[in-house]
């Protein structure tokens, strides 16, 4: 389903960031069985590792490889280090040093409370009981004590939505966010219900850079915002820097 009326960006992608050391420290202590992720920094100063920075440069070349028309002119990013890196790259290779990049605290990491830091085998181990209740509730609706749902991110997405029908019509925008950002905007853009949108993310993580792409089509009456194309690996990125797909944090069982 694509959504009506004609007061959207021109073109829309939306980005997962480059690869962090917060995922390549988790892939590690869920291999060796560890119980808690071995990084000092909190989540949202954990910058990207030495591939994230490659996956950045190389997703910056291929969006310097486009047509001036499909290169973004604006760019947003959530605060996190990571995702503003990621951003930078591609900002500096289009636009120069002095770009403004819109760093908006709605397009954050979802808030995973006292699960921080936590591997899947450390929450079954140390929180049967919070494991046992995602397993029941579900993962779009599950809230681990202070922490957020899928639902209380997509409460927040909603307002950038308006921001982009209000502020950006006929731009070209870059949003640069993490995993479950890209999933609850397809959430939002594509009119997905629970069902479509669980079955989208059981297909597989987002890869590191993978785009996904909204434009508007037609004109007046007929005009519609619809998905281009989902999780798109640029060439680039297969050729310039390995391809990562893992979730941003752990979530426990399935």
């Amino acid at each position: 389903m694509s959504l009506k009326h004609s007061d959207w960006p021109a073109r829309l992608w939306i980005v997962r960031h480059g690869q962090s050391a917060g995922n390549a420290a988790r892939d590690d202590a869920e291999a060796r069985g560890q119980p808690l992720i071995d990084i000092q920094t909190r989540d949202a100063d954990t910058p990207l590792s030495a591939l994230g920075r490659q996956q950045s440069l190389a997703l910056a070349h291929w969006f310097a490889g486009q047509p001036e028309g499909l290169q973004p002119d604006v760019f947003y990013s959530s605060p996190f280090i990571r995702s503003v890196d990621t951003c930078r790259a591609v900002a500096m290779e289009l636009a120069g040093e002095e770009v403004d990049i819109g760093i908006d605290e709605r397009l954050r990491e979802k808030e995973f409370g006292i699960l921080d830091r936590y591997t899947r085998q450390g929450i079954i181990a140390t929180f049967p009981e919070l494991a046992e209740q995602r397993q029941r509730v579900g993962k779009f609706y599950f809230r681990p004590p202070g922490g957020e749902s899928w639902c209380d991110v997509l409460l927040r997405l909603r307002s950038i939505v308006e921001v982009l029908r209000r502020d950006h019509v006929g731009d070209r925008v870059l949003i640069v966010g993490h995993q479950v950002i890209v999933n609850c905007f397809r959430y939002l853009l594509e009119c997905l219900d629970e069902r479509s949108i669980l079955d989208i993310d059981a297909e597989g993580d987002v890869p590191n850079c993978a785009v996904t792409e909204y434009a508007l089509e037609g004109t007046g009456d007929q005009a519609r915002f619809a998905l281009q194309r989902a999780n798109f690996v640029a060439p680039e990125l297969v050729a310039e820097a390995e391809v990562t797909r893992a979730p941003d944090r752990p979530t426990g069982p399935k």
